[in-house]
């Protein structure tokens, strides 16, 4: 009984930060103002394996954006079709990266920033090959970037296809929960939020010698964190959107999910535990605030745990009278339950409705052997997802 009490007020933890950053998310609070001023001299910088199906019009969006003094650079990593061919048609600067041994974004990412050092620019934005980069985004994020001499991360969804099922349409909505209302609840705080991997800005003097080529499996996350501890740590910028679309291809999901999901409970479990204390010890509210945030799973795995505790915690109820497990139990499902309808009521438009909300359940159950390969067989290296025209 000891145990499942420990494990009740574990868990309430993480439901009451989410908690508290969805109410802070549908708070009707004046929203700030984009940064005015100086804009300082862009690269972008575009890791791309692989993407000449993609590549052409991601780099034509982003030139519409840029102004002469600008720079675009798209790396061709380890390619074996006409990435680099077609990057350069349609108005991007290209290098060729060839090395088999070492692969992956972080790689990718250290070689273009190695390229740029003779020519340094102010801020350094990084897109991936997919995505598409809505109008004002790159100004939004280099003017919010050199404003606070930090990393900014932008708002970066993900869409399902046109038609989707409700399945996707759930993922997209949890998406949404993560890259949307969590970071937005912490940014109405002033409080640092996560990197995501796209969409992100970084004063020069930060990333030039920032340690990127580590074939981690979440490099944006890991490097959101070292840059935390160096006292840098990355704030949200809702107003430069960035979007991309989940695969259709069920080998594409797969891949997608056990590389962001894997690599992030990897992260949780290593890294923020040392985050917090040093938050703690330093007293620095904005890193205990990222550690915590940190501490949150995937919606669907806190959603299971929470019912496989409550369940627990009824059961030792029922056989024992034991009242503090499955209160507390109760408590964090009941928490949980308010801040789904919340961010269903006020971000679920067009994605999901509360009628369709108890099909995630299934979502969540339909997850658990990701979950359980975590134990077993986890993945560690990078894995490109394949994408729907392959």
């Amino acid at each position: 009984m000891l145990l499942l009490s420990c494990v009740s007020a574990l868990l309430l933890l993480p439901v009451t930060i989410l908690f508290v950053e969805v109410l802070l998310a549908v708070a009707p609070l004046a929203s700030s103002r984009p940064p005015a001023g100086h804009r300082p001299r862009v690269a972008v910088l575009i890791p791309a394996h692989n993407e000449a199906t993609l590549i052409g019009a991601t780099v034509r969006r982003i030139v519409q954006q840029l102004t002469a003094s600008d720079r675009l650079i798209v790396v061709a990593d380890n390619c074996t079709d006409t990435t680099a061919a077609v990057a350069g048609a349609a108005g991007a600067e290209t290098i060729q990266r060839t090395d088999p041994a070492l692969r992956g974004k972080g790689y990718a990412l250290d070689f273009g920033v190695r390229h740029l050092a003779a020519d340094a620019p102010e801020v350094l934005i990084v897109i991936d090959a997919d995505c598409e980069v809505a109008p004002g985004a790159i100004d939004r994020l280099a003017r919010a970037c050199h404003a606070s001499a930090r990393p900014v991360q932008g708002l970066y969804l993900m869409h399902g296809a046109s038609g989707a099922a409700a399945m996707q349409r759930i993922a997209e909505f949890a998406w949404k929960v993560k890259n949307q209302v969590r970071p937005l609840g912490l940014h109405r705080l002033g409080l640092p939020c996560q990197l995501m991997g796209t969409g992100m800005a970084f004063p020069w003097q930060l990333i030039g010698g920032a340690p990127l080529a580590t074939g981690h499996i979440v490099e944006d996350l890991k490097l959101g964190i070292d840059l935390a501890r160096a006292g840098a740590a990355p704030m949200f910028c809702p107003d430069a959107l960035v979007t991309s679309r989940f695969p259709i291809s069920d080998q594409g999901i797969q891949d997608q999910r056990a590389r962001w999901e894997h690599g992030y409970m990897s992260v949780i479990l290593n890294d923020a535990p040392r985050l917090l204390w040093a938050g703690i010890v330093g007293r620095n509210v904005g890193l205990a605030a990222m550690a915590l945030d940190l501490c949150i799973p995937p919606l669907a795995l806190l959603t299971l745990q929470v019912a496989v505790v409550w369940c627990a915690a009824l059961a030792a109820y029922l056989l024992a009278h034991t009242l503090f497990p499955i209160a507390v139990a109760s408590a964090a499902a009941g928490l949980l339950t308010i801040a789904v309808l919340l961010c269903c009521a006020f971000y679920g438009q067009g994605t999901l409705s509360v009628g369709t909300l108890p099909l995630a359940a299934l979502y969540a159950l339909r997850k658990v052997p990701l979950y359980s390969k975590f134990l077993v067989a986890r993945q560690t290296s990078w894995v490109r997802s394949k994408r729907d025209r392959e």
